[in-house]
């Protein structure tokens, strides 16, 4: 690693639209970018989706905007770390400032649509029909899936004069792209449609989305990679698996932001949704109990507090005390890690943990899968909010003209003679309502009695 020059590429900071410099601004690009991203309508509408347990079943538990703000605080307590233990390495000269890793982290869940993972699957039914086209055919815009979703809205959707959506800076959207490939380049290559039965049949399990970027964003990460040199660029879209007719393909590498933003949201997940089950009774004592007898290690005993499962269990602070303590102990046993695969320090450079706290954020985000998000309590809200996205979907593809509010109808009406054009501005209509504006849309459509020409939608 000496003789290699770890100062991040000057190419990171450009944007795919020139801006003229605005008088006595202070801020750096980065905190630019920041800016645009809070004060986004695409952001605040986070506050009213499901991250996990449905936004109406209380006032506690995290939805998207509380679970992505912690996402940040946790990213930029990443970051702090690293820098404190490579002070004096040229490691840390490739570590993103704190405002850049805030800003990936505020936009990681930004394209998710209403009601969770199930929202996301009904989308990818319905916009992968065969009325559609095939999955392989380069000209279908298919598909749907949530981070690249939040790709489009960053970079298509979400308006400024100069255009390119928000017109961030290379790296920051380069921390967004988590998966460096396009649907139809990774998609599994047979669906087995179900236009001919129901669709209450309309599994989860099958029709989860790959890990992707949207076909409509290609122009984008073209832009995006264009600077890097022919080896990394070939190397950074390569595959670990390829798709087959029964499986999704799946992408190798992440730049070191997007490392950085995966563990965030893995501690995140394996310790705030925990509390979040414990608190609402979703998880008891001896479940919890069961799983950490399992990964009971040497380095728990020598990070984690003795009384961990009493302080869970007791009053709430506690619980937030021994929460804090396991966000400590996981973002201090992070790492850095050279893959000298790549010349460029922002893609060779990886944020790593070693086994036995990997084996431990494993084991507590299987708890909070298994007893929060795949109980049939949470289960069958979800199954009732993927029914209503494609009910939603069907009147919208029946009625758009009539149906779409004005600034949809008329992106609608600039795609005429272009279905599948029309179909995505559908989904991203769809994709972009929050819980209880889907809910209120789909009761005015199909519940009798409900909602009246004055109500608000």
């Amino acid at each position: 690693m000496s003789n290699r020059n770890l100062t991040p590429e000057p190419f990171w900071v450009e944007r795919q639209h020139t801006e003229p410099a605005r008088s006595n601004d202070s801020r750096t690009t980065y905190d630019r970018d920041r800016s645009r991203l809070i004060h986004s309508p695409s952001f605040r509408r986070l506050q009213a989706k499901t991250q996990v347990l449905d936004i109406t079943e209380g006032e506690y538990h995290r939805t998207r905007l509380t679970h992505s703000m912690e996402v940040s605080q946790i990213a930029r307590g990443l970051v702090q770390q690293l820098q404190q233990d490579y002070v004096g390495s040229e490691l840390a000269d490739v570590l993103p400032p704190i405002e850049l890793i805030e800003t990936v982290a505020f936009a990681h869940d930004l394209g998710h649509p209403p009601f969770g993972h199930n929202g996301e699957v009904a989308l990818n039914y319905k916009m992968q029909q065969p009325a559609y086209g095939h999955v392989g055919d380069e000209s279908v815009l298919g598909g749907f899936e949530g981070n690249g979703q939040s790709l489009r809205l960053l970079t298509h959707l979400e308006r400024r004069p100069v255009g390119a959506g928000l017109n961030l800076t290379r790296r920051t959207l380069l921390g967004v792209l988590k998966y460096p490939r396009s649907y139809s380049e990774i998609c599994r290559t047979r669906w087995h449609p179900q236009t001919d039965r129901a669709l209450t049949f309309v599994r989860q399990d099958y029709w989860k989305p790959p890990k992707c970027y949207l076909n409509t964003e290609r122009d984008v990460v073209e832009w995006l990679l264009a600077p890097l040199d022919d080896h990394d660029r070939e190397e950074f879209v390569s595959l670990k698996s390829e798709p087959t007719a029964d499986r999704h393909g799946k992408t190798r590498y992440r730049s070191l932001d997007c490392s950085l933003l995966d563990l965030a949201d893995d501690i995140a997940y394996a310790t705030h949704d925990l509390e979040d089950g414990i608190e609402l009774g979703l998880i008891q004592k001896d479940e919890w109990a069961e799983v950490w007898s399992t990964v009971d290690t040497d380095w728990c005993r020598a990070n984690v507090p003795a009384r961990l499962t009493e302080l869970l269990f007791g009053e709430g602070w506690e619980r937030r005390e021994a929460v804090s303590a396991l966000i400590h102990a996981f973002i201090v046993a992070v790492r850095l890690d050279a893959q000298r695969k790549f010349a460029s320090p922002v893609l060779d450079c990886q944020a790593n943990v070693d086994a036995a706290p990997r084996q431990i954020l494993d084991a507590l985000k299987y708890l909070t899968f298994r007893k929060i998000i795949r109980s049939s309590a949470v289960q069958t809200l979800e199954y009732r909010g993927r029914m209503m996205i494609m009910k939603i979907f069907e009147a919208l593809i029946a009625e758009p003209e009539s149906l779409l509010t004005e600034y949809h109808r008329q992106r609608y009406d600039e795609c005429s003679g272009e279905p599948l054009r029309q179909y995505r501005v559908i989904c991203d209509f769809i994709a972009g309502m929050t819980d209880p504006y889907a809910t209120r849309f789909y009761e005015r459509l199909y519940v009798p009695r409900s909602g009246s020409t004055f109500d608000r939608l």
